[in-house]
């Protein structure tokens, strides 16, 4: 039985507290992780759903519906380009001042930011004024999201027990199926009202929830202790002065690496998520109660697949758990889109799922094995640059390729099938070659032992 190497068991012991406390922390901080991304998630889903079915019509209307559809997508892919940013702030705050500041910091930008949204005029009422909010509104999504991932995966991973890193990781990523089950619940709820009040006050509801949830994020978050290797790092005064330029000189190389593995669990999840809604919607003509009912159940089955994955890599290892699962990844867009044309409900759900199992399963695993590449002391930094650029180049650009290719090629679905198993091979690659540098770096270790 695999058992994944525990290198900084000795920070994790360093934690100024009596022992029943230091008990309940990895709980605590494994369920702060999900709750926070969770409620990070929740916002940053609800803006896809709504820029795949309505944001066209009240922010960019009088426009071919194409054009407008590209126009929305590309707000939607202006909150992933913010991403690098927040990562790289946050990143830097989070190495220097501690994990648990920044990720307070995080939760309320994104709260300020969705609530926000809930509020805005429309093209009708203020004109381009409401684009250009949009746009504004969109960034601090942004940059929130890009802030909050790395911190909720270190806060988990750092706090767990020994030889537990990757599925005590895996509960900052089972925000992103939870968040999204919330998101789809918000949209369908109001999804059914008449249609006039949908698009005149209707929509607005899901992102006004998020103050409600931003109170419950910010208490729950307030029980958990900073990271115990981030307390023991400072402790020694051993933080990083300028830790992004620390990565970019030292780990560049690995820092390349870990932006390729991440984008099938990435681009995956935004192809499957707002890009399939958009193109059975619009493209299949197909009812939108209907695909959000699908992806509500596929969402389910993404949230348990992610659980199991987690556990499951840490016993047979992460390497050769997230290689099987891309290698899987670029099988599966084929019988998706040949189950989804059909039109049928379960077709639908069962396309879906078998890509959304194969991504989310990469997807869950990631955190822990970027988690261990990287030192303490610029790990926030370096996970949070190399997963959010990684989201801004194929998570944002994602859905317009997508776009782009259901128009250049009407009808057919074997381009979108091949785009998929491109950016499911280049994860591939990418996961190799880094468990190839892990494995060497390791055997060089024992050897100067």
């Amino acid at each position: 039985m695999h058992r994944e190497p525990d290198d900084h068991a000795a920070s994790r012991r360093y934690t100024g507290q009596p022992a029943g406390q230091r008990t309940a922390q990895p709980t605590r901080a494994a369920a702060a992780a999900f709750v926070g991304t969770t409620i990070e998630w929740y916002d940053f889903y609800i803006y896809a759903t709504a820029s795949a079915l309505i944001f066209g019509k009240l922010f960019f209307p009088g426009s071919d519906p194409f054009f407008a559809t590209l126009a929305s997508f590309g707000t939607f892919a202006v909150g992933f380009f913010a991403r690098p940013f927040g990562g790289l702030v946050f990143g830097h705050l989070g190495d220097r001042i501690g994990r648990k500041k920044a990720l307070v910091a995080t939760l309320a930008i994104m709260g300020v930011g969705t609530v926000g949204i809930g509020f805005l005029p429309t093209y009708a009422s203020a004109g381009t004024w409401a684009p250009v909010l949009l746009v504004l509104l969109r960034v601090a999504q942004g940059i929130a999201i890009g802030g909050e991932w790395g911190g909720a995966v270190l806060m988990a991973s750092e706090h767990a027990p020994q030889g537990k890193r990757t599925f005590f990781a895996s509960f900052a990523q089972l925000g992103s199926p939870a968040g999204l089950i919330l998101s789809l619940l918000a949209f369908r709820a109001v999804a059914s009202m008449d249609k006039d009040a949908f698009l005149d006050w209707g929509w607005r509801l899901p992102f006004l929830a998020s103050a409600l949830l931003l109170v419950v994020g910010l208490l729950i978050r307030a029980g958990v202790d900073e990271s115990p290797e981030f307390s023991a790092l400072k402790a020694q005064r051993r933080v990083a002065a300028l830790p992004v330029a620390e990565v970019l000189r030292d780990a560049w190389r690995t820092v390349l690496l870990c932006l390729g593995a991440n984008v099938i669990g990435v681009a995956g999840a935004w192809f499957v998520n707002t890009f399939m809604l958009n193109y059975t919607t619009q493209t299949l003509g197909l009812d939108r109660s209907l695909i959000l009912d699908c992806l509500f159940v596929v969402a389910f089955i993404q949230l348990f697949t992610q659980l199991g994955s987690g556990w499951f890599a840490q016993r047979i290892g992460t390497g050769r758990f997230l290689k099987s699962a891309a290698g899987l990844a670029m099988l599966s867009p084929y019988p998706m889109f040949a189950l989804v044309s059909t039109g049928r409900p379960v077709a639908i759900v069962v396309g879906i799922a078998l890509a959304v199992m194969c991504m989310s399963s990469s997807y869950a695993v990631m955190a822990g094995f970027m988690s261990t590449a990287f030192p303490v002391r610029v790990r926030y930094s370096a996970i949070s640059l190399s997963y959010q650029v990684c989201a801004a180049l194929a998570g944002g650009l994602t859905p317009l390729i997508g776009a782009v290719l259901a128009h250049r090629y009407p009808g057919a679905w074997w381009p979108l099938a091949v785009f998929y198993s491109w950016l499911a091979g280049i994860s591939l690659v990418c996961i190799g070659t880094l468990e190839r540098r892990k494995r060497g770096a390791a055997h060089g270790v024992a050897e100067a032992a």
